[in-house]
């Protein structure tokens, strides 16, 4: 096992910004010896967006164009919340350079009857009572109304947060995958998280109790011990 590379991991965040995995990608990096990137996906956090760059496709698009650019190999990307979504999309795009990926909690599928909660015009706090199992854990909100990159989210997902063309393409994807879901999450339910998996040939499904809509913020070392078993 030492000569081999070590294997990479591609983290990919949320609405809450790249400081949602960046713990994560300590802990994941220090126990495993992994080479972890955590991009900023451009748009959030300040960062500037090219004109060019729009909707979850090109977003994907631009992700596997950098792991060319970096010449990696053997890539598991995980994603969580709108990085699941964009997991999966980048599962869809069959680059050679990503052998696995992993959706935690992820948004953009369509399922009957489990609405993603439209967080548009949600308070900080309401949003984390919705994403947290125990939202004393919470950070504290600081500011009122949708941070910038709640914004540049809607600016890549649009209104709905979410592709009705997306569980059926799901149908497509050849790599293996591991969905993950915090089982109190109420901006996705558990049972979306299982349609999702569902639509995913041979994927596999982990549920995580007493997590909610982050569990790399809230059960890091459960999500971990998950993502490793």
């Amino acid at each position: 096992m030492d000569t081999m590379e070590p294997r990479t991991y591609l983290l990919l965040h949320g609405g809450g910004g790249v400081h949602t995995m960046t713990a994560f990608g300590n802990l994941l990096a220090e126990r495993t010896g992994a080479r972890v990137l955590a991009p900023t996906h451009p748009g959030f956090g300040g960062t500037p967006q090219p004109a060019e760059l729009t909707g979850v496709t090109g977003l994907a698009r631009h992700y596997v164009t950098m792991l060319d650019e970096l010449g990696l190999t053997g890539v598991t990307v995980l994603g969580n919340s709108f990085g699941g979504w964009l997991a999966a999309e980048i599962a869809l795009c069959a680059s050679p350079r990503v052998s696995a990926a992993v959706i935690v909690n992820g948004i953009g599928v369509e399922v009957d009857g489990h609405p993603v909660t439209d967080i548009r015009g949600f308070t900080l706090a309401e949003i984390q009572a919705h994403s947290w199992h125990d939202p004393a854990k919470a950070p504290t909100p600081s500011g009122t109304g949708p941070s910038p990159d709640v914004r540049a989210l809607i600016g890549y997902t649009g209104p709905s947060m979410s592709d009705p063309t997306l569980l059926d393409r799901l149908g497509d994807v050849r790599i293996p995958v591991h969905v993950l879901w915090g089982e109190s999450d109420r901006i996705v339910d558990a049972a979306y998280g299982k349609a999702y998996a569902a639509a995913i040939p041979g994927s596999t499904f982990t549920p995580l109790p007493r997590t909610g809509h982050l569990p790399q913020l809230e059960t890091p070392e459960e999500l971990l011990e998950a993502l490793l078993g």
